[in-house]
């Protein structure tokens, strides 16, 4: 389907891969893997067209279609969200006028028995299978699917791309990739913007997903839940493995072995031959022996160890001075910005030692809470630190704190104390900061290198509560299993904002859920978590409004052993549910007939300055808001009752 061709891209005599080939058939999972630098956003942007290499090609199918979805973009939309992703159904667009155009030509037509009309027809159901096939006439439901699916709400829909973030961008421009059905995806670290829920969606969209996938990404539970083969790029190689992440771990450790094994044979070759050149040079009756053998060791294609990963140096943080049991305590803690109320009512309580996830969907409150904790936030309520509190804050936007007039190795000497001081290259080196990089300035670092040095700093600094929002994002695997393995050691108290489930997994005992203005706590790890959410009743998952206090959830009794009164109660659920979605829709309907008559009063020329009217024409537009807000947590409802009864029946 797609081949790679002898590849080569040189860079100013540095070679970054040479000679490499590989082909994609249809349907391949494949993650594309290798250290930073490898090349592994390179060779994406070379079989996306963006990018040309030194020699090779790369050959596609004719009208194959490619959807790429770069680590980094420059946006210059100023549409609303919905047009902007409505742009990805430029086919169906050009399909909708190539159908008009030939209903045209076969009304026109009388001549129903020639050959030229049965062509005609031919044609028209041609161009009708593959408009249905793109999703014609369903554009609608599909953007609404998938815009969700990625974490947006209806009422974004109408706002425009100006307005949000870069990570919202980024998700913009994935959702179009995904509408676009393109016959294989080129994706470069999808995840990074993504949380919890909107990860897992994307997976079960790939996992099912006709076309092909080629992934760079170093969330690892995201590649071994879509991957089954693995490219890795090393010193401008390539080694192909048919596993998916985890599998390749194990397999690339056999192939070092192998490779060392060869490698200690093949020096014992050289150097038995260079002995016996070295020792029959001058011997001129075994000059014919020994021109042999140069000859020999000229043709040996030399064989390379793999650079060694040092990932499992031992960083420590600094013992963290003892704090009161309660580290930090909230009470009835509220935070709105503007007429968006984030946070409300909350109360909750850290203990010493504990290790805490915030989860939830981007924009409940996670980083608001931990900037409420840093005292940077002005809030509502309480938040009291305990005695002797010291914390260590990693922000998003941590890299651009750094002092720009330092040196690398100068901003890590500031916080060094002790020991550590002996280590600070060792350090830095683990982090990918060796030989001259030391010593660059911090003004003239990449963004990824800014991360990395700002989580060093922080490794360093003797404190005894960490508070971390989203502290992989820009580090590659060596990077994240050190710093996990810190915190996993680390004696004080940890909270962290983080969606890497990988990264979570046996770091956190427990999850804080921000959902619906309040926290939700569970006990646990963070699959633990994710599998206890799809065991939830969705009576649980919907109870009143959360926040005047934290809710432990515990194990539920298997729905199979559910008694006749449980489904008799969950019949009556269902009937209320049922209810409750017609008579929503019967109120939308009410309401946007009101707002059609509101337009046509307001049109006339007598009624343009008519303030009242506008009043009114204003609260039904939020009253329809409301509504569809309404039906839409109904037929939510609705649609997890009905699963829950066809379980028991």
């Amino acid at each position: 389907m797609v081949s790679i061709n002898q590849l080569t891209v040189t860079f100013g005599g540095f070679s970054l891969f040479e000679d490499v080939s590989f082909l994609i058939t249809p349907k391949e999972r494949i993650g594309l893997t290798g250290k930073n630098g490898a090349g592994k956003s390179t060779m994406l942007k070379i079989m996306a067209g963006h990018q040309k290499p030194t020699s090779g090609s790369v050959t596609v199918p004719k009208n194959f279609k490619m959807g790429y979805l770069p680590q980094h973009m420059n946006y210059a939309d100023t549409r609303t969200v919905m047009e902007e992703v409505e742009l990805a159904f430029g086919d169906i667009k050009h399909l909708e006028n190539k159908i008009a155009e030939v209903n045209i030509q076969v009304a026109e037509r009388s001549d129903y028995e020639s050959d030229s009309y049965m062509d005609l027809l031919h044609d028209l159901t041609d161009l009708t299978d593959r408009y249905n096939l793109l999703g014609g006439g369903n554009q609608l439901g599909l953007i609404e699917t998938t815009l969700k699916g990625l974490g947006f709400e209806r009422s974004d829909f109408t706002r425009n791309t100006g307005e949000f973030s870069g990570g919202w961008r980024m998700r913009i421009e994935l959702a179009k990739i995904l509408l676009e059905q393109p016959d294989i995806f080129l994706l470069d670290e999808p995840t990074n913007h993504l949380d919890i829920d909107s990860i897992q969606w994307l997976e079960d969209f790939l996992k099912s997903y006709s076309g092909a996938v080629v992934l760079i990404s170093h969330d690892k539970a995201f590649l071994d839940n879509i991957t089954k083969r693995t490219i890795e790029i090393n010193l401008g190689r390539i080694h192909d493995y048919k596993a998916n992440y985890s599998k390749y771990l194990e397999l690339r450790v056999e192939r070092q072995e192998q490779q060392m094994n060869a490698f200690k044979n093949q020096q014992k070759k050289i150097e038995d031959t260079e002995k016996f050149i070295e020792r029959f040079r001058y011997k001129a009756t075994k000059s014919v022996q020994v021109q042999s053998r140069i000859k020999q060791l000229d043709k040996i294609d030399r064989i390379e160890v793999d650079e060694f990963d040092n990932s499992a140096l031992n960083i420590k943080f600094p013992p963290a001075p003892r704090s009161g049991q309660a580290v930090v305590k909230g009470e009835k803690v509220s935070k709105s910005f503007g007429n968006l109320q984030v946070l409300q009512n909350i109360d909750f309580t850290i203990e010493r030692g504990e290790k805490i996830s915030f989860v939830g969907r981007n924009g409940e409150g996670k980083t608001t809470m931990a900037r409420i904790i840093m005292g940077e936030l002005p809030h509502e309520g309480n938040v009291t630190l305990g005695h002797n509190v010291k914390i260590g804050y990693f922000a998003q936007d941590q890299a651009e704190r750094l002092d720009d007039n330092l040196s690398v190795l100068e901003t890590i000497d500031l916080v060094a104390v002790g020991d550590v001081r002996t280590k600070i290259r060792d350090i830095l080196g683990a982090f990918m900061f060796s030989g001259e990089d030391v010593d660059k300035k911090v003004s003239v670092l990449s963004g990824g290198e800014r991360t990395r040095l700002a989580m060093v700093k922080l490794l360093l600094e003797p404190v005894n509560l960490l508070i971390l929002d989203e502290p992989t994002n820009h580090l590659d695997m060596r990077s994240k299993n050190i710093l996990k393995q810190a915190l996993k050691d680390f004696d004080g108290t940890v909270i962290l904002v983080s969606h890497d489930r990988e990264f979570l997994d046996g770091l956190v005992d427990k999850v804080l859920e921000y959902r619906n203005k309040g926290i939700r706590e569970h006990i646990g790890g963070i699959y633990e978590f994710l599998a206890k959410k799809k065991m939830e009743t969705l009576h649980d998952l919907n109870k009143a409004p959360l926040g005047t206090k934290r809710e432990v959830v515990t194990e539920e009794a298997p729905v199979n052993k559910a008694s006749f009164e449980e489904r008799k109660e969950l019949s009556k659920k269902v009937k209320k549910a049922e209810k409750d979605v017609a008579g929503a829709e019967q109120r939308i309907g009410r309401l946007e007939d009101k707002l059609k008559e509101l337009t046509a009063t307001m049109s006339l020329p007598e009624n343009a300055s008519n303030e009242a009217l506008f009043k009114i024409y204003g609260t039904t537009e939020k009253e329809l808001e409301e509504a569809m807000k309404y039906w839409e947590s109904s037929q939510h409802e609705l649609e997890e009752l009905e699963k829950m009864k066809a379980q028991l029946a």
